[in-house]
């Protein structure tokens, strides 16, 4: 935490803008003159009881006053305290005594080398999502526990990275926006008030991306304060370009659709230039000679349109390509309560058939793309089935004979000698073929919920609850996470046809591994109510020591790699 002057007693910094005015104003009126070396406790200090101020200067809710270089008092200017400071001052108390708060210049104690942190390596952008009109801090409170729990997996699990140092910076982009201003409030019912400008204040900011005046507005604010931050850090640690520093960025809730918009460039409006519908015959037939005659001209006009547009487009290919929007290379990207797998699926993003990403976030713009999520987090869905759509568990894998175990978990804190990620592999698991008994027939916290799985052109609501039910059923409890076998709900027929059993062992082998693993649940708690965690978990990842843990692996992880990289390209 960066300070300049602070508040005596408690030495919690003063505000930096505040800060920055008095430091200003005290170097202009005092400069070359000496101030004391202690800030001792017991060192008694000068009375300013028959002194009067030598110089004053106003801030927003506030008044600094000087007696002397080394006396200087904050007042607060509400009128409270203005009350008080009357009342106490002809009680014969000074103004300094009675109401002031003395401020110093510097720290209580002589900074030294060895509390300066290692030299920033990777910064890490924490963007919020919905609610932040609420609480504007929110981000930074948000983000200071996780900072919290980041340091404490770091002195746990990474106290041999001395040379190393990765800082989680918000970005609070909600505050800047004007949007429409107050007419959403302007035209807000009196009753329940509360619960409307709750509503307002959270779920509004979907409604704003998803309108075409707004979204533009509100990509373009997360941009800017995304690029102030980087120059802002970069001016401040010049050295973190020069040695390569990596940037990687974390999202939370909305704010994971609006970074990856950014991020791929995604337009919609290339999406709504749809030709409008020929009227068909039947409707031609009533149609008057006029209408005709304007129905040609429209027509043509509109076949000129697309020469212009192919024109154009060709001009546009000749040129360099267009810059990033971000003045910066993203490492990595980290989801957390993300809808982002609803919005690209009504965008028609379907599985591909390669196991790569890059038809959802292509390797050029960022290496690796993380979706952490809680099992009953409701805003929160799994990206894996559009990468490949076995990754799921559905009645149409069982039908074939088997299931394919495709949800991973985030490993406890505590856990000893894990596996790493990277080389954990999905496995076949080979169901009961015995007859269920009703007690195996009921959905336990040990089984997969059968669905009627359609396919994924179909309703988009069915995709997403059944996304949401795969990824909140397997391990739940102590039962989630020994697991070894599933059974059939009743609703399931028991008859597998033969030919599709003869044909298990090839589906198996022919289905597609992913190159890396994007989706990763966040294990529930052994005594934790699913109906309050549906409330709760969607702000459930800023105190995960997990959480902090999976974060940290995957970011030391990519800087071991370039290290290696640059090492085995040293000519010496």
């Amino acid at each position: 935490m960066r300070g300049q002057w602070f508040i005596d007693g408690t030495w919690m910094p003063m505000e930096e803008d505040e800060s920055d005015l008095i430091e200003r104003e005290h170097l202009t009126s005092f400069r070359g003159q000496q101030m004391q070396d202690s800030f001792e406790n017991d060192v008694v200090v000068k009375t300013v009881d028959t002194k009067d101020a030598i110089h004053s200067l106003k801030l927003s809710r506030s008044h600094v006053d000087w007696h002397s270089v080394d006396e200087v008092y904050l007042y607060s200017d509400a009128t409270t305290s203005k009350i008080a400071r009357t009342v106490t001052q002809k009680l014969g108390f000074s103004k300094a005594s009675s109401s002031g708060t003395r401020l110093h210049r510097g720290y209580v104690e002589e900074a030294s080398l060895e509390d300066k942190p290692p030299q920033t390596t990777h910064i890490v952008f924490v963007v919020h999502g919905i609610g932040q009109k609420m609480d504007k801090d929110r981000i930074i409170k948000n983000t200071g526990m996780l900072r919290e729990a980041v340091r404490k997996m770091e002195e746990k699990h990474f106290a041999d990275h001395t040379e190393e140092h990765v800082e989680f910076l918000p970005v609070e982009w909600r505050s800047k926006l004007a949007l429409d201003g107050d007419t959403v409030d302007s035209i807000t019912p009196d009753k329940v008030r509360g619960l409307r400008d709750l509503l307002n204040s959270s779920a509004m900011d979907i409604m704003y991306y998803t309108s075409p005046l707004y979204r533009d507005e509100i990509t373009k604010g997360l941009t800017q304060e995304l690029n102030r931050l980087y120059a802002l850090f970069c001016s401040r640690n010049p050295e973190f370009e020069e040695k390569g520093g990596k940037v990687s960025i974390i999202s939370h809730s909305l704010g994971c659709v609006i970074a990856y918009d950014i991020m791929t460039g995604w337009d919609p409006v290339r999406f709504c230039l749809l030709e409008q519908q020929e009227p068909d015959e039947e409707e031609m037939r009533w149609m008057s000679y006029e209408e005709r005659h304007l129905l040609e001209q429209v027509h043509l006009t509109r076949q000129r349109l697309r020469e212009l547009e192919d024109k154009l487009q060709g001009l546009e290919a000749s040129k360099p390509l267009q810059l990033p929007a971000l003045k910066f290379k993203v490492e990595n990207y980290f989801c957390m309560g993300s809808p982002l797998a609803v919005f690209l699926a009504l965008r028609g993003i379907r599985p591909g058939s390669t196991g790569y990403q890059d038809h959802i976030m292509p390797k050029s713009i960022c290496k690796r793309l993380f979706n952490i999520f809680h099992p009953t987090d409701p805003v929160a869905y799994r990206l894996e089935p559009l990468v490949l759509k076995h990754y799921i568990l559905s009645a149409d894998y069982y039908n074939l004979g088997f299931y394919f175990k495709c949800l991973y978990y985030l490993y406890r804190c505590n856990t000893t000698s894990p596996t790493p990620y990277d080389e954990m592999k999905p496995t076949f698991l080979n169901p009961v073929k015995d007859p269920v008994s009703d007690t195996e027939s009921l959905p336990s916290p040990s089984t997969s919920p059968v669905m009627n799985r359609r396919h994924y052109g179909e309703s988009i609501t069915n995709l997403g609850k059944a996304s949401l039910l795969g990824a909140a059923s397997i391990g739940k409890g102590i039962g989630g996470m020994l697991f070894s076998r599933f059974s059939r709900s009743s609703s399931q027929p028991s008859g597998v046809d033969s030919g599709v059993v003869e044909t298990e062992e090839k589906s198996q082998s022919a289905y597609v591994e992913m190159e890396h693993r994007i989706d990763f649940e966040l294990r529930e708690g052994l005594v934790e109510s699913r109906y309050w965690s549906a409330v709760t978990s969607h702000t459930a990842y800023w105190t995960s020591h997990d959480v902090a843990l999976f974060l940290l692996t995957f970011i030391y992880k990519s800087q071991s790699s370039s290290q290696a990289s640059e090492d085995s390209l040293d000519p010496e």
